[in-house]
């Protein structure tokens, strides 16, 4: 999904062919490791729509990301997505008895809390009689939740949304086997001991075997990293471009962390243990030692390793987005304004991850703005094989014109304005709260670096993307 932004100044079918075509169409990030500098404010129109409310985002926040296994091991997901709504609370001091509706994205729900922002929203100290739901986008299920609140804002159903996501990928439902979970549930039901003994003389010792989740495909059956591998080899990005664009995420986010860029983030208290205070899996290294690392899906000749994928993390987000005008009226001054989103859907096999090519083009059409309108870009960095194979179908005109029935190509977005302060290689991806953190990440940029419109995209499961802009 892609989005556009605004910030407020005045108020594949087979991969032969693909292979064949971008060969020699190589990508190198090695000398653009820099962050842009900071550019001067261009006064452009505002995206405003008659007759439609404009919805803005006053401010947000999200626990550090950690990487999983570490300091949030022993918590469950409403304890993160608990701190994110306080942290919340506590940066933009809004009465927790304005807000209308609480809205949060999860993937991998624990049981115990299937509605995750209901559990947290009590848990934060909001009202009973707030509603609170939980969705589910794969990746992109922080951004369904901030879009479904902009919807009831638009149409006058709400004026304060709450939007964010959780992800604990540290404690992950494993469940029996589906003969063992048949085999208790009709024990639970036998209502004599011949009937229990009956069912006990069915079991045998294989039922025990656990289920364990994959990040795989259902459709499919085939992990995202696979695709992300088979894609880089089909648009033939080199290992070393991979890795080069990994070090640059990496590079970038130690250099904002260290200049206290990465603003949204608040300290979490972990019970018992210390205070968290900042995303623990910014790890620049060197293309050496890069280069020792083993393929991860594709053995022995992949090109996607641990380097140069995004992690297993935990974390969680929260946005405080309302009308313009309500906005106003608490003394608020908005962050950006939410203009314009577009979800579309690909094939889940050979296209899972080129969303962001096909939705890009689209937002940015329906905003009337152009690939040179924009200032800031944050891209959702799943793997450096999948950014860099998006990259080279957006400057492809053959691709345009073959895949996506457009006589030009969509354009290549300028490295110098593309996250710039670090992406999901570095920072992390829990999977149900990154949308908040690319919104937020391209909303702080937007103010410092003195832009106007961002976009913001994510590729997701399912072969799913939204895009967003903001201004």
């Amino acid at each position: 999904m892609t989005t556009i932004l605004t910030y407020p100044f005045k108020k594949l079918p087979t991969t032969s062919k693909w292979a064949l075509r971008f060969a020699i169409r190589p990508l190198s990030c090695s000398s653009q490791l820099r962050a842009a500098p900071a550019v001067q404010t261009k006064t452009k129109k505002t995206l405003a729509k008659p007759n439609i409310r404009n919805v803005v985002v006053v401010d947000g926040v999200r626990t550090p990301f950690l990487l999983s296994g570490t300091s949030y091991k022993d918590l469950m997901p409403h304890d993160l997505a608990r701190a994110a709504l306080t942290g919340l609370l506590h940066r933009t001091s809004v009465p927790k008895e304005v807000v209308d509706y609480i809205i949060f994205g999860t993937v991998i729900q624990e049981v115990k809390t299937s509605n995750v922002a209901r559990e947290a929203a009590l848990g934060a100290g909001f009202s009973d009689k707030t509603p609170a739901h939980t969705v589910t986008m794969a990746c992109i299920s922080a951004n369904q939740a901030m879009t479904t609140g902009v919807g009831l804002i638009a149409s006058g159903q709400c004026d304060v949304i709450v939007a964010g996501g959780v992800e604990l990928m540290s404690d992950i439902p494993i469940r029996h086997s589906r003969k063992m979970r048949k085999l208790m549930l009709d024990l639970n039901k036998a209502k004599s001991m011949g009937q229990r003994l009956s069912l006990i003389s069915k079991f045998r010792l294989n039922f025990l075997a656990p289920e364990l989740p994959a990040v795989a495909e259902f459709s499919t059956s085939e992990t995202m990293g696979h695709s992300a591998d088979r894609l880089a080899a089909a648009f033939a990005v080199s290992r070393l471009e991979q890795d080069e664009y990994a070090l640059r995420s990496h590079s970038l986010a130690k250099k904002a962390q260290d200049e206290g860029l990465l603003s949204d983030v608040v300290p979490f208290r972990v019970p018992g243990k210390d205070t968290v205070t900042k995303d623990n899996g910014i790890r620049p290294s060197s293309l050496e030692q890069m280069a020792k690392l083993k393929p991860a899906f594709i053995k022995p000749y992949g090109t996607v390793t641990a380097a140069n994928s995004s992690f297993l993390t935990d974390g969680a987000s929260a946005m405080l987005i309302m009308a313009e005008e309500k906005a106003l009226a608490m003394g608020y001054k908005p962050k950006a304004y939410l203009r314009d989103f577009m979800y579309v859907s690909q094939d889940p096999k050979d296209q899972l991850l080129l969303g962001p090519t096909y939705a890009t083009p689209k937002v940015l059409e329906k905003a009337g703005l152009t690939m040179n309108d924009i200032d800031a870009f944050e891209f959702h960095e799943a793997f450096s094989g999948q950014i860099l194979a998006n990259f080279k179908a957006m400057d492809s005109d053959w691709f345009a014109e073959n895949y996506m029935g457009r006589k030009t190509k969509v354009g290549l977005p300028p490295l110098e304005k593309f996250n710039n302060w670090g992406g999901s290689l570095s920072l992390g991806h829990p999977f149900g709260a990154t949308g908040c953190r690319l919104v937020m990440a391209a909303a702080n940029r937007l103010r410092k670096e003195g832009g106007q419109y961002g976009l913001v995209a994510a590729c997701a499961a399912g072969g799913q993307v939204r895009e967003r802009g903001t201004n």
